[in-house]
């Protein structure tokens, strides 16, 4: 809320008093962003990404040590209603072109394009996991169907070698013995 009581956006808070930093926080504040339909996103932790000492902006995040919690909070409340007045001025010239380009250029329109890519992001990796487990899966599932092809060829001959001609040819077995003798390295 701005000087005049006008509604200038909006920022969501979220503070977390941790040992150990976790890069998940991030991707859940943005989620949260977006259905706060906040305008900026804050963290204060005591615990800080590498490479952030007191204050930084971390994938559309604002990260912050807590000792710089109120002058973050007041720079970034400033530029709101800073923001929100410059919108207001141009209030009374807005046609849908302008809206258009507004949406467009605004964080609203950012926060569902970054949800649509780290949802893709998301069904990329779960189906390059599925993948690599299908492919697994089919490879213990060929070892399983060689080991009773060599089987039954093995005792299939085993038992020619005791009947001798007397037993008859099989001849679906031939074809699996010519196929397990061809597995078989050298």
């Amino acid at each position: 809320v701005g000087p005049a009581g006008q509604p200038c956006g909006a920022i969501l808070w979220e503070s977390k008093r941790t040992r150990n930093w976790s890069p998940g926080w991030l991707g859940k504040l943005r989620a949260d962003q977006r259905a706060a339909k906040a305008d900026i996103a804050l963290m204060i932790s005591e615990a800080l990404p590498a490479g952030v000492e007191t204050f930084d902006l971390v994938d559309g995040v604002y990260i912050a040590h807590p000792k710089c919690a109120i002058p973050i909070a007041i720079m970034l409340r400033q530029s709101l209603i800073e923001l929100a007045n410059s919108r207001l001025a141009q209030d009374g010239q807005a046609t849908k072109m302008e809206q258009v380009y507004g949406y467009l250029t605004g964080p609203r329109f950012r926060h569902r394009v970054e949800a649509i890519v780290e949802k893709f992001s998301d069904m990329q990796d779960d189906l390059a996991r599925e993948r690599k487990a299908t492919i697994r899966l089919w490879a213990k599932r060929e070892a399983q169907i060689q080991g009773v092809i060599e089987s039954t060829v093995g005792m299939y001959g085993d038992l020619q070698g005791i009947a001798g001609k007397v037993m008859q040819e099989i001849a679906g077995l031939d074809v699996l013995a010519i196929e397990a003798s061809a597995s078989i390295p050298d």
